[in-house]
């Protein structure tokens, strides 16, 4: 039996890749902060699906935290064949706004967590010639905006690089960028969505599945949804320039997680 590893596992899409895995019979380790949520999450996903859940809390905006998810990917003995690198948060108010601190913070998590455990990954798959690696990015990866927007598109950038370098080694990478998602990110973050039309929100279940097809079909670069393609395909026709104002009006509420 084949096993998942997922950060950020006890919402949002985290919690939706951990569901979805265990139902299709993978035994999953589950990882996240709250020792509570993630118990009462891996009781419920051994007794509903029959695998083995197993809980790993973690901090990753500590070195200790990436350090212990780092020494179980590294396990030989028990290997993990999916990695999902979803852990992420959202900062509330624009470039200089924000306490610096918590910049870095961010940067930590969403750069220097996802290189660190992704290679830690990708070491042990490609010994055994196989494995996957899912980095969870954000449509905000393509819009100038903001430090969240520009760690997005390092987690893109650092993915379709690292998958090409792989390329024949039997271990593949993708980077998923969902659009809006309804979870908790933008609660956590303090940010308003009231203004967000109804047909942008996406359902982190059915993300979840078309990330996953996407992945079986080689994909570097997963956008799971026509809208979003959609909307994406256009941005490219925007000068950058134009594109950062016409994102600037809601300072960094476009960081869909």
């Amino acid at each position: 039996m084949t096993t998942a590893l997922i950060t950020g596992a006890t919402a949002g899409i985290g919690a939706a890749f951990a569901r979805r895995l265990a139902r299709d019979g993978h035994d999953v380790v589950l990882v996240a902060r709250d020792t509570k949520r993630l118990s009462d999450q891996a009781t419920e996903l051994h007794d509903r699906h029959g695998v083995e859940a197993s809980v790993l809390t973690a901090d990753l905006a500590t070195e200790e935290g990436i350090g212990a998810v780092e020494k179980r990917l590294g396990d030989g003995k028990h290997p993990v064949d999916l990695l999902v690198n979803n852990a992420g948060f959202g900062l509330k108010g624009r470039y200089l706004e924000v306490p610096m601190a918590d910049e870095l913070m961010m940067l930590k998590v969403h750069c220097e967590a996802v290189l660190r455990l992704t290679s830690a990954g990708v070491e042990q798959m490609r010994e055994r010639g196989r494995g996957g690696v899912v980095n969870v990015a954000s449509v905000a990866a393509f819009v100038p905006r903001g430090t969240y927007g520009a760690s997005k598109s390092w987690v893109v950038q650092f993915t379709q690089g690292a998958a090409q370098d792989l390329a024949g080694s039997g271990v593949r990478l993708m980077a998923l960028c969902p659009g809006f998602v309804r979870t908790e990110f933008h609660e956590r973050a303090g940010m308003g969505v009231s203004e967000v039309p109804g047909w942008m929100w996406l359902d982190a279940d059915k993300l979840v599945d078309a990330a996953l097809k996407d992945l079986a079909r080689g994909k570097t670069l997963s956008i799971p949804d026509p809208r979003y393609k959609a909307m994406m395909g256009a941005s490219k026709l925007i000068p950058r320039g134009m594109l950062g104002k016409l994102s600037s009006g809601s300072g960094r509420k476009y960081g869909p997680k």
